[in-house]
């Protein structure tokens, strides 16, 4: 029997005597010192056991198990991330390859690296992202026919703006002795008071600006009054 067989028939036997995990653990370090099993390795078989196990060997995998990175290991394991990029290096070890060949294969020979989802405001359905793309294709195909197409388009855009009580550099001196400490200021803070500011900009820069009236939604309807006359606005070059 083997040093890791024989120390999983140890904790097998803790088990037997309703000794916890911490105790086993401590059990097989003192017994096998520098040999002994991780905390964590421990503390795995001693859930096995404890739900019933009885074999102290390792389950056997589903296929063959591959321990070099060969072209052919490494295009099985491309194809399995790109089915599903979620995978992770243990789900695959699982599968067919040792852990380290698998985590080989992700960071050297493919040059990958597990990386979080951005966070986007809403995800589109099928048909909004058609539409875009024609959106686009027909703005890319007018500023094609008309060379100043591009020169009347108007962008908007919308800010909060938080209100600072600005105090210069010269307002914050002080008179002081040698034998005082320099003053303190503390770094400005946003305030409690925001607005939105709203601008429009074309190709040349800023048309208009203005803060948003307290209270108001900002939406394509408001923004329209905010661009005709007749609504109580117009646009005007700063």
């Amino acid at each position: 029997m083997g040093m890791k067989l024989e120390q999983r028939a140890k904790i097998k036997f803790c088990v037997k005597l309703s000794k916890s995990g911490a105790e086993s653990f401590e059990m097989i370090r003192h017994a096998y010192e520098n040999e002994a099993m991780s905390h964590a390795r421990c503390f795995k078989w001693h859930a096995h056991f404890k739900r019933g196990r009885t074999s102290l060997k390792d389950n056997e995998r589903s296929g063959p198990t591959f321990t070099s990175p060969t072209p052919k290991n490494v295009e099985a394991i491309r194809q399995l991330v790109y089915k599903d990029c979620r995978r992770t290096i243990k789900d695959i070890a699982a599968i067919s390859v040792l852990y380290g060949t698998v985590q080989t294969i992700l960071t050297c020979d493919s040059n990958m690296h597990r990386v979080a989802a951005n966070f986007v405001p809403r995800l589109l359905t099928p048909e909004q992202k058609e539409h875009r793309v024609a959106i686009c294709q027909e703005l890319c195909q007018r500023a094609l026919d008309d060379p100043s197409f591009m020169s009347r388009v108007i962008t908007g855009n919308e800010s909060w703006v938080y209100g600072y009580d600005s105090e210069t550099k010269q307002q914050s001196s002080q008179w002081k002795s040698p034998g005082h400490s320099r003053p303190k200021k503390a770094r400005q803070s946003c305030s409690v008071t925001k607005s939105m500011l709203i601008e429009f900009f074309d190709i040349q820069g800023i048309v208009h600006h203005e803060f948003a009236p307290k209270g108001q939604t900002v939406n394509a309807e408001f923004n329209c009054s905010v661009l005709r006359p007749e609504g109580g606005h117009s646009v005007k070059t700063p």
